[in-house]
């Protein structure tokens, strides 16, 4: 059961990244992210 539930918390900070990434610098700004942040937001989803 730890495996999987690592995978599924893996998966879903890979699809946080995934997404943040894409959107433009303004986007981000308007969510008050910054690009060099968007890995600790990600962990952050997952905890």
């Amino acid at each position: 059961m730890n495996l999987i539930r690592n995978y599924r918390n893996w998966r879903a900070y890979r699809d946080t990244v995934t997404e943040l990434d894409r959107l433009s610098n303004r986007q981000l700004h308007d969510l008050g992210i910054l690009r060099d942040e968007i890995r600790t937001v990600a962990r952050k989803a997952i905890a």
